[in-house]
Order: C-alpha cells, then sequence, then structure tokens
C-alpha cells in the first residue's frame, strides 16, 4: 500500500500539471489560439530536441529490440482486434470501427507516456523510450491507414506526407544519423538542445491539458467505456504478461513498455478521426474518460513498473 502512495505522489504533480492546462483553457485565462501554439511548439521543437539529444547521447542498447516491441506490439493488435470486432457486431461501419481499434491501442505516448518514465524510470528509461518511439508511430498510423485509407482519393498520399514529415520520427532518424556520423556535438548546440528539451515535459502536460478542453464527452457511451477499459487495463496487463514472463525483458524495458502501455488514449485518435469524417465522437470521448482515470489506473501500472526494477 505505501508503494502505491508512493507513485500516486509521485505521479500526481504530472497529472496536476494536465489538470492546470486544462483549467486556464476552460477559464478563458489562456485562449484557444495559445493552447494551439503551445502543443505546436512541443511537438515541432521541444520533444523533438530531447529526443534528438537522448538518441545521440544513449548508450548502445543491450538488448535485442525485437522481444521488446513484440511485447508492445502484439497487446497493442490484440486491443485493436477486440474493440474493432466489438464496434462491427455493434453495427458501426468500417472506418468508425476502426477508428474504435485505433483508440483503444494508440497510447498518448509523447505527451504523458515520455514524462512518466523520466520521473519514475530515469535515465534508463531513456533508450526504452527511444527504441518505442522509433516505430510507433509508424506501424500505428500504416495500421489505420490499411484499415481506413483504402480507395480514398489522395488519402495514402496525405498520410504517407504526414507520416514522413513528422517533426518527432524525425527527430530520431536525424539523432541517429548525427550519432552515427561520429561528429562532435558542439556545446553551443548541447546547451541549446538541453534548454528545449528540458521544457518538453511540463508544456507537454499542460498542452494535453488545454487540449481537453475542446474534447466531448457525450454520445457512444459503452463504446467510450469498452475502449478506455481497453486501453488503460488490458493493454498493460497482457504488455506485462509478455514483457515479464514471456520474454523475460530486462527491468528497465519492461517497466517502460507497461508504462506506455498504460497511457491513455493519444490525441492522434481524434485527428485521425476529424480527418476522415468518422467516428470522432468516440475517440474524443475516449481521449476525454481514459485521461481522467489514467492517474488511477497508472498509479497502479507505475507501481507494478517499478517493483520490477528493484
Amino acid at each position: 500500500m505505501s508503494s502505491f502512495i508512493t507513485t500516486f505522489a509521485a505521479l500526481a504533480p504530472i497529472f496536476a500539471l494536465a489538470a492546470l492546462g486544462f483549467l486556464v483553457a476552460k477559464t478563458g485565462i489562456i485562449s484557444r489560439a495559445a493552447s494551439s501554439g503551445l502543443s505546436e511548439f512541443v511537438n515541432v521543437l521541444a520533444i523533438p530536441a530531447l529526443l534528438f539529444r537522448a538518441v545521440t547521447e544513449a548508450k548502445t542498447p543491450d538488448v535485442n529490440p525485437f522481444p521488446y516491441w513484440a511485447s508492445y506490439f502484439i497487446a497493442l493488435f490484440t486491443v485493436w482486434f477486440i474493440a474493432d470486432t466489438f464496434a462491427r457486431r455493434s453495427g458501426r461501419q468500417g472506418r468508425e470501427a476502426a477508428i474504435a481499434g485505433f483508440a483503444s491501442a494508440q497510447s498518448n505516448t509523447v505527451m504523458v507516456g515520455l514524462p512518466v518514465i523520466l520521473s519514475t524510470v530515469g535515465e534508463a528509461g531513456k533508450l526504452p523510450i527511444v527504441i518505442l518511439l522509433a516505430v510507433h508511430l509508424s506501424i500505428t498510423m500504416t495500421g489505420v491507414s490499411v484499415l481506413i485509407a483504402r480507395g480514398e482519393g489522395g488519402g495514402w498520399g496525405a498520410l504517407l506526407k504526414g507520416l514522413v514529415t513528422n517533426s518527432i520520427f524525425l527527430a530520431i532518424i536525424a539523432g541517429l544519423a548525427f550519432r552515427f556520423s561520429g561528429w562532435p556535438m558542439p556545446k553551443v548546440a548541447t546547451d541549446l538542445l538541453r534548454m528545449i528539451g528540458d521544457t518538453a515535459t511540463p508544456c507537454a502536460l499542460v498542452a494535453m491539458g488545454m487540449s481537453l478542453t475542446a474534447i466531448s464527452f457525450g454520445g457512444a457511451r459503452l463504446m467510450i467505456v469498452i475502449i478506455t477499459l481497453l486501453k488503460l487495463i488490458l493493454h498493460p496487463a497482457l504488455v506485462y504478461v509478455l514483457a515479464v514472463y514471456v520474454f523475460r525483458l530486462p527491468p528497465a524495458y519492461a517497466a517502460s513498455a507497461v508504462i506506455f502501455a498504460a497511457c491513455p488514449t493519444g490525441i492522434q485518435a481524434y485527428l485521425i478521426a476529424e480527418r476522415f469524417k468518422a467516428g470522432a465522437v468516440v475517440a474524443s470521448g475516449a481521449i476525454g474518460l481514459s485521461t481522467t482515470l489514467a492517474i488511477f489506473t497508472m498509479t497502479v501500472a507505475v507501481t507494478m513498473a517499478m517493483a520490477l526494477l528493484r
């Protein structure tokens, strides 16, 4: 019980920042235009700077990454399949079912997972973060593209362009290229990256909270609850079993995978729903409900993850 309380206390400031963002946006203290600007800063500058520096400074992986990826993505596609199947059997059309599956599987890795892992796992979590984020977006976006972009005029091209121009994906690729070039990093560049990267965690959490003001909890309640249960409970539980008992990952990798899986639904689900004009209510509701409940469910998940490090 004491470890649960300790973990809750550690996570409370993280979610308090998100709550602060929601409050200042909801009351109009900070405008929605500022909310969009802060989110853009986080995604275009702060997180890429943090990841570029992490890639260039990280030690060479001491494990084969494929068992780590398998632990995470086998669980991810399992909950995706369950949600998609439930949605179809509930009478939802293909696009909306695909969005439901995507929402149950797509974690908020950047705005929640990254800050939580850095604050709990610490330095040992940096390399697992980079290894997962290097493939996460491309795999999930490809998956949802296969399901809903078939036959769309320009759909594939727009999604492919969005992927290859994604600043987070490009930061990891650029970091790898610089790392293998053998060039020394100038001190001014190191200091600049550190200063920008240090803003990533607080700004990301505030921006996430501000974005929740545009999310609806109404409509499709049963589907929203199902997605939330799959995302917050089944996904991390499956990852825990696979990482600890099947693939027997090193503690820092197993802990990071569990924490990533325990994150609430990512904002990408809503953006994809809006892009294809299907399932926006389901996606936004799942983001809102899962983010609200995540402080409690993630406390349990992080407590279990941290026990692996002892």
